[in-house]
């Protein structure tokens, strides 16, 4: 895709996070099944949740603007899931406690990540004077950052304690 004009950055925009939100549905769905703390696990769950919707937001966005879902792929996401993979899928942890707070902690990156991602398309659209797109981008950045306080919380309250 050549860009042209913001609207093309926007359309990469989406479709990099439209890559990213899939590969954070496939990382969610593992760190779910690695958690031993309940109210972490049931996050994940609901993470899963919330980053599926976002996809097939991401999905009807593209499909609006007649672009490609598959265009291109989110290099950033990969570096964040291949953390994931080294420092908790192969790693050696003996204890769940610590394994918990990392899980939270490797989460919150993917959630930064996609308050980033839908930041910015938001921007964009608003600019763009894309109101129906801005409603949608809103709603994706609002559970992002539901999803990050939610995380905090629960490492807050009682993950980062048993962990020490």
């Amino acid at each position: 895709m050549t860009i042209r004009n913001l609207k093309d950055v926007y359309i990469h925009q989406l479709q990099d996070m439209h890559s990213a939100d899939r590969q954070a549905l496939a990382a969610t769905r593992r760190l779910a099944m690695l958690a031993h703390d309940t109210h972490l696990t049931d996050a994940l769950e609901a993470g899963v949740e919330g980053i599926r919707a976002g996809i097939g937001e991401m999905e009807a966005l593209l499909e609006r603007h007649g672009a490609a879902r598959e265009e291109g792929h989110s290099r950033a996401m990969d570096g964040i899931v291949d953390e994931i993979k080294t420092d908790l899928l192969t790693a050696d942890i003996a204890d769940p406690e610590p394994r918990d707070a990392m899980i939270a902690a490797q989460y919150q990156r993917m959630a930064h990540f996609a308050i980033a991602g839908y930041g910015t398309a938001l921007a964009y659209a608003r600019r763009l004077g894309l109101e129906d797109d801005a409603a949608q981008l809103q709603h994706n950045l609002d559970t992002a950052y539901s999803g990050d306080r939610t995380m905090s919380q629960i490492a807050n309250a009682t993950l980062n304690e048993k962990a020490a």
